[in-house]
């Protein structure tokens, strides 16, 4: 067998690994369960940190406002430094009525903290003693009973940090080729069982929707733990795991967002701005990245057609062809749920060596952003790489 023969079986052999040995991590069944009403509704505050988020916020602020929640229930926003208006904004839809709101300021961020995260830990204090804390994006619509049944799942379960991936928004071409397998590359990284299991090592959560217990995030070290960090939903799963608490994680069904992405230039900002913080600024696992993606996304379609060029031509390459194209068939297989999960065609699923190119050219951009001085960029904010021994 020729060299690309044997290439093709090692990607192959990838995919039997990863469809059948990664957590099923291609499911798209991990969905918050129905849980009883608990005997009695512990209080819970929103925290929304909202950086010039007012393009959003009349999207998403009123869901959260008009929550049928039976207990003591209150939002806190947290307006950080935004220039477009944006705590005008939510105090005017606050007095709309709805849940009691309050609308406050944290201040720039001293070094060492990421903007975002010191707007947590300022709404964090405004939430006083409540019991939960519901930490939530600007830009994230919540179904009338969300909160309800967030605060059942954690009750019932013992749970102390429960977190839904919000389902994004897909309306352009570019968001129905790109969203889904955002979600799709998240959960291979952090299959959802794996990190619902309370031995499992893996621990994620999704930053646009999480319901932590108070007690546990004092407990692991409160939001100065993760202060630095820029990927800070899995930074925050894991120092809660780390100190013993419980976490779950799963799809949404009735959690949205509403941030548009109308272009490939607002993802690729998206996805860029965080790809190398996910590496941990390594050079090494850079590279190793590279070669995985392209040994994983990209041989299956490549020796597919060169080993059937190859063929036709007399040259060889049948074996090639046909251990790509069983490599590419298993990989569109698990990428289908996905792509019914967002609506859209199954059929998509053979594109997404193409889209995986375009992620591996972020991860790329996002390195070299960072040696440029430009890495982890976010509203005006650039955030370098944190030291050893700090936060993230």
């Amino acid at each position: 067998m020729t060299v690309l023969g044997w290439v093709s079986a090692v990607s192959l052999a990838s995919w039997v690994w990863l469809a059948l040995g990664r957590g099923f991590f291609w499911r798209t069944d991990v969905r918050l369960p129905e849980r009883p009403a608990p005997a009695r509704w512990p209080s819970v505050v929103a925290v929304v940190p909202a950086r010039d988020e007012a393009e959003v916020l009349p999207l998403s602020l009123p869901g959260l406002l008009a929550q049928r929640y039976p207990g003591g229930a209150r939002v806190v926003l947290v307006d950080d430094g935004s220039s477009d208006g944006t705590g005008a904004l939510a105090a005017e839809l606050g007095a709309a009525g709805g849940l009691p709101l309050a609308v406050v300021s944290p201040g720039e961020p001293p070094a060492g903290w990421t903007g975002k995260l010191w707007a947590l830990r300022r709404g964090v204090e405004e939430a006083g003693d409540a019991e939960y804390l519901l930490l939530t994006d600007a830009d994230i619509a919540h179904g009338p009973d969300s909160l309800a049944r967030l605060v059942a799942a954690a009750e019932a379960g013992g749970l102390d940090l429960v977190s839904q991936m919000a389902r994004l928004r897909v309306r352009t071409g570019w968001e129905r080729l790109v969203v889904p397998a955002f979600v799709y590359f998240f959960a291979q990284l952090y299959p959802f069982r794996w990190s619902n299991r309370p031995s499992g090592r893996t621990a994620a959560a999704a930053g646009g929707c999480s319901l932590v217990r108070r007690e546990a995030l004092e407990r692991a070290g409160g939001v100065a733990a993760v202060r630095g960090a820029v990927i800070d939903d899995v930074s925050l799963a894991r120092a809660v795991k780390r100190s013993g608490g419980r976490t779950w994680l799963g799809l949404a069904e009735h959690v949205d967002s509403v941030r548009p992405y109308p272009g490939l230039a607002q993802l690729w900002r998206m996805v860029s701005r965080s790809a190398y913080a996910q590496l941990r600024y390594s050079p090494l696992l850079l590279a190793g990245t590279v070669l995985g993606l392209g040994l994983v996304y990209l041989v299956p379609p490549a020796a597919a057609a060169a080993g059937a060029a190859g063929a036709a031509a007399g040259a060889g390459g049948g074996p090639a062809a046909l251990l790509g194209l069983a490599a590419w068939a298993l990989m569109a297989a698990t990428y289908a749920p996905m792509l019914r999960y967002y609506g859209q065609p199954a059929a998509a699923a053979v594109l997404l060596p193409f889209t995986a190119s375009l992620y591996l050219l972020m991860t790329v951009d996002s390195a070299v952003q960072h040696r440029r001085g430009r890495g982890a960029a976010w509203k005006g904010r650039t955030y370098p790489a944190p030291r050893p021994g700090e936060a993230g």
